[in-house]
């Protein structure tokens, strides 16, 4: 991955919004002429399709092929990524394979769903079994367990939680395409009283489920040459692993896959923990932060609160995380809420971001989250380094 042959040229995301009655299909279209404006290419250059499943289309067999045919888009390889949170991210590298393969040229990376909108259908999975009869029946009642359970073994202060969610509300507020609801702002106080959900998870660590959608381009360096595409961010290492855990009958729901994926992607990148300059994770709960800088190896097991009290996470410090918002207060909008985190760090890349630019930024590191453990593994966990 370290090679720079691919490169990302274009990227472009909706406003997300709370119920704002869009289909995904719509939403994909602003994305699409988006970045067909941004780039100025025709669309006849964009010959691959690789989606992320949604929430809100759950159903639907057909999800690529609708889209291709609402979007007029003719492709050679289309793919759809049925790895959650972790969809967007995962999308990028296998649109590289297929690129590199010569399946196809250009390919649109993309995640659209309309989840606070279109209600999605059961998952099945373990829930009827394991789950519904003792009242955990999502993601809240599950990150809640793991929260106990982390507490139990090591020390998990709330203030650190509340410095994260501080952080990324004040990204959020200079964000224009954050969710309306959540663009106020947003003190330590404020955290600490907010109600529990789901002990010791509260509302404030939890994200809002919204409609909205993101993408970016993906192709050759040498096609990028062609077509005169001279802004480009390079994937430079990724690791992924899913159903960290599953082969032990009691694994610690405490440990995931970004122990395995981080230290790959950043073997691939020939980076550390310490070179990174922009943190782009996968924050579906605050905790999921925390467990991910330890993971990782920003700091050791256990050190995650005090790791976060003494880093500065803002736009302008020495790790900047989650520069729009993320989606605890920028909105999840559905599936597609793993892409937006990565998009902004494009965004970051390109130095597109306006008042919440990160000076001279040169790399970033994105995360996704596929499935948490509701039952005793985590699901999907991947990294993306990302340099320009």
């Amino acid at each position: 991955m370290s090679k720079r042959d691919i490169a990302i040229v274009g990227y472009h995301e909706t406003p997300v919004t709370l119920r704002g009655g869009r289909s995904s299909y719509d939403l994909a279209g602003d994305v699409f002429a988006g970045i067909l404006d941004k780039t100025g290419i025709d669309k006849a250059e964009v010959d691959g399709l690789c989606l992320a499943e949604t929430m809100s289309e759950t159903k639907n067999p057909f999800w690529a092929v609708y889209m291709a045919e609402m979007l007029g888009l003719t492709p050679n390889w289309t793919q759809v990524n049925g790895l959650g949170g972790a969809s967007g991210i995962g999308g990028v590298v296998r649109a590289a394979s297929a690129i590199r393969d010569g399946l196809c040229s250009s390919v649109l990376v993309m995640a659209s769903d309309a989840q606070s909108s279109y209600p999605p259908t059961e998952q099945g999975a373990y829930r009827h079994e394991f789950q519904y009869p003792h009242g955990m029946n999502g993601p809240v009642g599950a990150f809640g367990l793991l929260s106990q359970r982390y507490m139990a073994q090591y020390d998990l202060k709330p203030e650190a939680l509340a410095k994260l969610a501080i952080t990324q509300r004040n990204h959020a507020l200079m964000n224009p395409n954050g969710v309306e609801k959540l663009r106020k702002p947003l003190t330590e106080e404020d955290y600490l009283n907010s109600r529990f959900v789901s002990e010791p998870l509260r509302m404030l660590d939890s994200v809002m489920v919204c409609d909205g959608a993101s993408g970016v381009l993906v192709t050759s360096t040498e096609n990028a040459d062609r077509l005169g595409l001279n802004k480009r961010v390079y994937p430079t290492g990724y690791g992924e692993i899913t159903n960290f855990g599953g082969d032990q009958a009691l694994p610690d729901i405490t440990e995931s896959g970004f122990t395995v994926a981080g230290p790959k992607a950043l073997e691939q990148a020939g980076l550390t923990p310490g070179d990174i300059e922009l943190f782009a994770p996968y924050d579906d709960f605050l905790i999921a932060i925390l467990l991910q800088l330890e993971h990782i190896g920003f700091c050791g097991q256990g050190e995650g609160s005090d790791f976060i009290m003494k880093t500065d996470f803002s736009h302008t410090g020495n790790l900047p995380l989650n520069t729009s918002g993320g989606q605890i207060s920028a909105g999840q909008p559905g599936l597609a809420g793993g892409s937006l985190n990565f998009v902004e760090a494009v965004r970051q890349l390109f130095h597109e971001a306006g008042e919440r630019q990160v000076k001279d930024v040169s790399n970033a590191m994105c995360t996704g989250i596929g499935v948490i453990p509701y039952a005793r593994n985590w699901g999907v966990s991947n990294v993306l380094i990302l340099e320009n």
